[in-house]
């Protein structure tokens, strides 16, 4: 492997999976294959479970780490080609990536989107170039379009949880004061359609996910219709995407934050999140507080995905 910015690279998922249960058994099974090898972290937005868990998964696989926060402690970067450098970015990021290379083997980016150019999004400029210039494998932290690593430690989750062998997800649209990235929504849907789930997809009209993500996946604009039944909620707010509304909130209705209402009506399903949640926007205190609440055993499993991403780019050197 080298590099990972979707499911695609991961493989084939079942052995994708029983890679990250043997290593669930033993994390430090593979402590010597990073020795003498370094990860360098370059993040250009905040990270909390991100940070910490890919740390801890390149020290389960002994591995040095760097951390480079864009912006706090470095150059401002500019990182568009044919700008005239006249303000307060004095380094360009096609100089600066490479030189971020002569000092690792790994590279990880986390870029999130701007919502000024659609494009410019979709089209993962910043983690292309790392890609491009690094000369390293580079893998996403969560870029404009995905969070892999997330959706990696999703699956892991609901096949850990799961009491049937094709269970019923629904990944739920929910308010939010600021407006979101689809990075989240997006690559779950993306790992979802990739398995033999019965997968849908909920939220108001004008929400509307970028096609390639949708998918196969049923959209169903009544929430507590989509709920009926379902073995795992999935719970996330997103920005529109469509047209001239891209990066906008369009509703505000408090009558989509999950509650006992609707967890009433699935199959006592669990709820998840990828965290931070907002209480009471998202989700209410009862259903995160619930005892199907797996929320906290979701983020643990960020360092498994990890792990078994950074050993699979490790291998690959």
């Amino acid at each position: 492997m080298k590099k990972f910015t979707c499911v695609q690279d991961i493989g084939d998922l079942k052995s994708a999976l029983a890679e990250a249960f043997e290593i669930k058994k033993d994390r430090f099974k593979y402590v010597e294959l990073g020795r003498n090898k370094t990860l360098m972290m370059i993040f250009f937005n905040s990270s909390l479970r991100t940070r910490l868990s890919t740390q801890k998964a390149a020290i389960n696989l002994g591995m040095n780490v760097m951390v480079l926060d864009i912006n706090q402690g470095a150059w401002k970067l500019e990182t568009e080609r044919g700008v005239i450098m006249d303000g307060d970015k004095p380094e360009h990021l096609l100089e600066a990536i490479p030189v971020m290379g002569c000092y690792c083997d790994i590279i990880g980016v986390r870029s999130f989107a701007r919502f000024e150019d659609r494009e410019f999004d979709y089209q993962e400029t910043i983690l292309n170039q790392f890609i491009q210039y690094s000369g390293r494998p580079v893998f996403s932290m969560e870029a404009a379009t995905r969070h892999p690593l997330q959706s990696f430690a999703d699956l892991i989750t609901i096949e850990e949880y799961k009491k049937t062998a094709r269970p019923k997800v629904v990944m739920t649209w929910a308010p939010h004061p600021r407006p979101l990235p689809q990075a989240v929504p997006n690559s779950f849907a993306e790992w979802m359609n990739a398995t033999d789930y019965d997968f849908v997809i909920t939220h108001p009209k004008g929400y509307e996910l970028a096609p390639q993500f949708v998918g196969n996946a049923k959209v169903e604009y009544d929430q507590m219709k989509a709920f009926e039944g379902a073995d795992f909620i999935y719970a996330k707010n997103w920005a529109a995407y469509a047209g001239d509304n891209y990066g906008q909130i369009l509703s505000k209705d408090r009558e989509w934050t999950v509650s006992d209402r609707q967890m009433a009506v699935t199959n006592n399903a669990f709820f998840m999140h990828c965290l931070p949640v907002r209480r009471n926007m998202i989700v209410t205190d009862d259903v995160i507080e619930s005892p199907q609440s797996i929320v906290i055993s979701e983020a643990a499993n960020r360092e498994i995905s990890a792990t078994v991403v950074l050993k699979r780019l490790i291998e690959g050197l």
